[in-house]
């Protein structure tokens, strides 16, 4: 079925469910979910980093005991309280929505459809030619915003759709796009990094030329209705990108952006043995081998696409890794073994699989513990030079652990306790430390990153932000290294404006007055920059970007005028890091 045809009959659906199970309550709850809700349980609420959500599931469940779930969330989960978005009526309302949803639609993905929504945003070559860029990433024009593309820093502003580009040696934002709803991912292309490529939440594809004035969109395509994986081959000519709705990944050229193929998954077998369909959670590239690794979140497959054969592939499938497959991250042993296994979080058994892109099979299965439900982000890998090994890290989602295990032997050595869940582990070999947010965590331990020394596997340093100061704290003394101002600043509105056929949003050129009530700062997602020297932390809830020392974890300054900031990518670090 078409998509837009999909969508006007899913429109319809959606707003008479609504209107029959609102009560008091003005929310949309289709549109609600859809926002909110459907990342953690799915678009046809089968669940995954959430709960199954389908009406068989919650029969059996008290209606009552399920709004005040909305209403104050659940702890030691991913699942938070809603009692500041929703009213008791509200969170009644979608849980009578919720027990009489009906699945009416189930897409599958299909070339011919995803190939009409192609569309050329700039000559990509006509923009080479006039504004060239050598192949370390030297701009080699004058009046360059930027030295050297690798300078460059994205940076996803979630709520307002937004992709941004920051030069990461002074923090100034350089561009601010607009690129579908919930910008999820952003990749760089390490043959030829003047390219990049976001994937949207909503399904939009889309390529910049971060060595052209202003970072312009050159390309996009509508590779599904959610998505959330994103890779582009080492060689530079593939890009391809996991769907969640419809059920699938799309594989395009590098250089135009154009579809090549589809590959469907809305009917596979499970780890249960049934049939049906499956998300497409991590997908990884790695410089092991002319490989793409594509994991079927629902089914706990992962599929090996070979992108060097004609008609690209798969070439390995390999089931029963676990239940609930979600992010992934691969190894950096030094050698022929860099980047040779593709680490993927099954949420829904506990567990990282280890597949191994030599042997196409399941190499092993680390265990992080019972209800841990890792989720790595970029993960962690590095080498301890204590214990001679390889080393890699995930964190864990239902309470603050991080766990360590070793390649390739594939045993857990240690789990650090931390603050609260956390999404995100990530290091360099700039920084002594794997930087742990709790971002799940209570209210009171949310706004903390803690700094785990990569030699002795103990928290050395945490940053802890407030509503008004932030703190550098030694973890075992408790003594404060460093205290700063965190005052918040209101948002300075401003409007879109046309950049050649894109519409993006300018940065204001000051920021606003001090907020009078402060929020609890939510800290995620710490990225290595400017070469090293940087490490950049999002702050959710205050719209703004922390810059620190990634040497001595000390505060330098702050991005501001931000709204929901998730994910930051540095060029030059991904251009080290295998898979990324």
């Amino acid at each position: 079925m078409k998509l837009n045809k999909f969508l006007s009959i899913a429109a319809a659906t959606s707003l008479m469910v609504t209107m029959s199970v609102a009560g008091t309550s003005k929310m949309d709850f289709a549109k609600m979910y859809e926002k909110e809700c459907q990342g953690c349980h799915g678009p046809i609420h089968q669940g995954g980093v959430g709960s199954d959500l389908r009406p068989k599931a919650l029969k059996k469940k008290n209606r009552e005991m399920l709004a005040e779930v909305i209403l104050n969330g659940r702890e030691n989960t991913a699942m938070p309280a809603w009692s500041s978005k929703f009213s008791k009526d509200d969170a009644v309302g979608m849980v009578d929505w919720l027990m009489d949803w009906k699945n009416t639609v189930e897409l599958t993905l299909s070339l011919d459809e995803v190939q009409k929504t192609w569309t050329k945003l700039a000559d990509v070559d006509a923009l080479a030619k006039k504004y060239p860029v050598d192949k370390d990433g030297n701009l080699k024009y004058k009046g360059a915003e930027v030295k050297n593309v690798k300078d460059i820093t994205f940076a996803t502003e979630r709520d307002a759709s937004l992709v941004d580009f920051i030069d990461s040696t002074d923090g100034k934002v350089l561009s601010r796009h607009k690129a579908g709803f919930a910008v999820h991912v952003t990749v760089t292309n390490k043959n030829e990094p003047r390219y990049a490529y976001s994937i949207s939440r909503s399904g939009r594809l889309t390529m910049f030329d971060i060595g052209a004035p202003g970072q312009p969109a050159v390309a996009s395509v509508q590779v599904g209705q959610e998505s959330r994986g994103l890779a582009v081959s080492p060689d530079g000519k593939y890009v391809i990108a996991g769907n969640y709705n419809p059920g699938g990944a799309v594989l395009c050229d590098a250089h135009t952006l154009k579809p090549l193929k589809a590959y469907d998954t809305s009917r596979v077998i499970d780890p249960d043995g049934q049939i049906g369909p499956s998300r497409v959670a991590g997908i990884a590239d790695t410089p092991y081998g002319p490989y793409f690794a594509v994991a079927l979140k629902d089914a706990g497959h992962t599929y090996i696409i070979d992108y060097s054969k004609p008609d690209f592939p798969i070439v390995g499938d390999i089931p029963n890794i676990g239940k609930i497959l979600h992010d992934c991250f691969l190894n950096e042993n030094e050698g022929e073994d860099f980047g040779r296994y593709f680490q993927i979080a099954s949420q829904g058994s506990d567990l990282m699989g280890i597949v191994d892109f030599k042997t196409k099979a399941l190499a092993a299965k680390v265990y992080t513990g019972k209800k841990s439900k890792p989720h790595p982000g970029q993960g962690s890998s590095w080498f301890n030079k204590k214990m001679g090994k390889q080393l890699n890290a995930t964190n864990s989602m239902n309470f603050g652990s991080v766990v360590i295990w070793d390649s390739p032997g594939w045993k857990v050595v240690k789990k650090i306790k931390t603050a609260g869940g956390g999404l995100f582990v990530g290091t360099s070999p700039h920084t002594p430390w794997i930087w742990s947010d709790c971002v799940l965590g209570k209210p009171d331990k949310y706004n903390e990153v803690h700094l785990i020394n990569k030699q002795t596997l103990e928290t050395d340093r945490i940053i802890k932000v407030g509503k008004t100061k932030g703190q550098l704290i030694d973890a075992k003394t408790g003594k404060v290294l460093q205290e700063w101002d965190a005052t918040q600043h209101e948002k300075v509105p401003v409007n879109e404006k046309k950049f050649g056929k894109e519409m993006v949003m300018p940065m204001p050129d000051h920021i606003g007055k001090a907020v009078k009530n402060p929020v609890q700062p939510r800290l995620l997602h710490a990225e290595p920059a400017n070469h090293g020297e940087w490490t950049m932390i999002s702050e959710w809830t205050t719209g703004r970007i922390g810059i620190y020392d990634s040497k001595t974890g000390k505060f330098i300054k702050y991005i501001e005028n931000l709204t929901t900031p998730t994910f930051t990518y540095s060029v030059e670090h991904r251009q080290h890091v295998p898979g990324a």
